[in-house]
């Protein structure tokens, strides 16, 4: 049996080990590549050429969401599993319009992971089992937002918010801006003010909505 190619892109070091120990105890596997950033997931990615890419949603330079389009593009035999720890269905859409195969949670990795490996290798798509429910209410139409017109968001609160729908943390904001994560923190609240955005899947949806998760032209 011709073993099914596996690379693996994502920033927590513990759960690399724990998914690469998963997959190097299976024996219809084979990891072909790692690495703990978009770009240089990106560059395995392409250079490896494996069946499956399983990527982080939230990684430090780029949302997995972007590496999936940029993957697909540059390498469009490749399939894509996202695996993350966000369970709101304004995720999903946006994930499996990107062009990934599988949304996989990363508290079902241990019991699911190689079945949703499995179910894209035959070219289906997996939804993990908690979520599958939700995804049915993901359809475009539900991502509009009503929301509170407080005033046009300034392009540092603009920035914030297009990261946080991206799916990126506090932390990895004030990074890639430069800022402290208390001002993040600051420009994320005051956006959400403006605009009536009560949690992170508004933020998604409001992001949907304006573009901001669209590929880029």
């Amino acid at each position: 049996m011709t073993p099914i190619r596996i690379s693996l892109v994502d920033d927590h070091p513990v759960v690399l080990a724990g998914i690469r120990a998963l997959l190097q105890a299976a024996p219809e596997v084979e990891l072909v590549g790692e690495a703990s950033t978009g770009a240089t997931g990106l560059k395995i990615i392409c250079e490896c050429s494996p069946d499956i890419a399983v990527i982080d949603l939230s990684l430090p330079d780029m949302s997995g969401i972007e590496l999936t389009r940029k993957a697909l593009k540059r390498c469009p035999g490749v399939k894509i599993i996202v695996l993350t720890v966000h369970e709101d269905r304004a995720y999903i859409h946006p994930v499996l319009e990107a062009g990934a195969r599988g949304y996989l949670l990363k508290r079902s990795a241990a019991d699911e992971l190689l079945r949703a490996i499995r179910i894209v290798k035959q070219g289906d798509t997996y939804l993990d089992p908690a979520i599958a429910e939700k995804a049915s209410m993901a359809a475009p139409h539900s991502y509009a937002v009503a929301g509170n017109d407080g005033g046009e968001l300034s392009r540092r609160e603009e920035d914030v918010l297009k990261l946080v729908a991206q799916g990126l943390s506090n932390k990895q904001i004030a990074g890639q801006l430069e800022v402290s994560i208390k001002t993040v923190e600051t420009y994320k609240s005051r956006a959400s003010e403006k605009k009536g955005l009560r949690s992170r899947a508004d933020i998604v949806r409001y992001g949907v909505q304006h573009g901001w998760l669209a590929a880029p032209n």
